[in-house]
């Protein structure tokens, strides 16, 4: 339930009537119940409105501010907030959460065995400031040496022709060789013709399942990203939530309210997830699944809050740094407004 500070007064929160905002997101299983409206959150009227791909969420609200409360990129978000060009605050909830080694692929005949190989490639990617893409190159940075300044990146849309959505970007604080793809060819198609050598991003090029020279440069990607999480607790989150600044600063119990119910919401996914007397998901092996979700996770694969996800977000921040986005730390705790449970 939500619980109103006593300095708050519940007229100006407009309490007198639910408070109408719109929310747009991907119609996750954790946030199924918000949609179908099984989980309402205290004093809002909340217009869910489902978004299959994120990224013209993202270009949506980074662009116009479209949404009142919106699935938003957290690089994205840290970024904009550590140079002060954010016009939204979050709460520490978070509707992807991925890891990401698994999505390097190379072409064979590019002589990229190892990730330092990676020096002085030619290296395909959507955008090269998108969440999946900083873990990866921080990761391959930080863990694997590689160094990134070498690299020469050429972006544009995995699957399909033309660019990765529409993002408002900002200026890169760290000159880098970025280029953006003017062929008619996917990432896919150029990896697989020889004329870049690597991809990276949210997803593999759909040549990998038949083209025998695109492979993962980490085939036990499980075990890699399995020993990263072992030794430094990064899980990469991809989204955050985000919230017009405008709409917290006069009515800041959305916050709680909000984050009081997507808690709700994900406990109802997980209780569906871990009934297994009619398996609800196209997973053949969930039973495995929901053991390695007990044994690695303690029962809980998804949480949200500041204190369970802190070594990941901090490797965020300095990754950022270390590409060039952004130029000074920032404290976890600042990103995200408080919530009063």
């Amino acid at each position: 339930m939500l619980t109103l500070r006593p300095d708050y007064d519940q007229e100006d929160f407009g309490l007198m009537a639910k408070l109408p905002l719109s929310f747009a997101c991907g119609l996750y299983d954790r946030m199924q119940p918000l949609y179908t409206g099984e989980v309402k959150p205290d004093g809002i009227d909340l217009n869910f409105i489902a978004i299959d791909q994120p990224r013209p969420i993202f270009d949506r609200m980074s662009g116009g501010q479209e949404f009142d409360v919106a699935e938003y990129s957290l690089s994205e978000f840290t970024q904009r907030f550590t140079r002060n060009e954010c016009p939204f605050v979050a709460i520490p909830v978070f509707p992807s959460i991925a890891f990401r080694m698994g999505f390097i692929a190379i072409n064979k005949k590019s002589g990229i065995k190892s990730p330092k190989d990676l020096e002085g490639k030619r290296i395909g990617v959507p955008l090269y400031t998108m969440t999946a893409a900083i873990f990866i190159n921080g990761i391959l940075h930080h863990e694997f040496g590689v160094d990134l300044t070498k690299v020469r990146w050429l972006q544009s849309a995995m699957n399909e022709a033309g660019s990765h959505g529409s993002p408002t970007v900002l200026p890169l604080l760290k000159k880098m060789t970025i280029e953006n793809n003017k062929s008619n060819k996917t990432l896919g198609q150029l990896l697989a013709a020889g004329e870049i050598d690597a991809t990276l991003g949210t997803s593999l090029p759909e040549e990998i399942r038949t083209n025998p020279d695109i492979v993962r440069l980490f085939p036990n990607y499980v075990e890699v990203d399995s020993d990263l999480y072992r030794r430094k607790g990064i899980y990469p989150i991809m989204h955050t939530v985000a919230i017009k600044k405008s709409i917290y600063e006069r009515y800041p119990f959305v916050a709680t309210s909000l984050y009081d119910a997507f808690v709700r919401s994900k406990k109802i996914a997980l209780q569906k997830l871990f009934n297994l007397r009619a398996v609800r998901y196209m997973t053949p092996f969930l039973m495995r699944e929901i053991d390695d979700i007990w044994d690695v996770f303690n029962g809980d694969p998804w949480p949200y809050g500041v204190e369970p996800n802190r070594r990941t977000i901090e490797a965020l921040i300095t990754y950022q740094q270390t590409l060039g986005l952004t130029e000074r730390a920032v404290k976890v705790d600042d990103l995200f407004v408080p919530t009063y449970g």
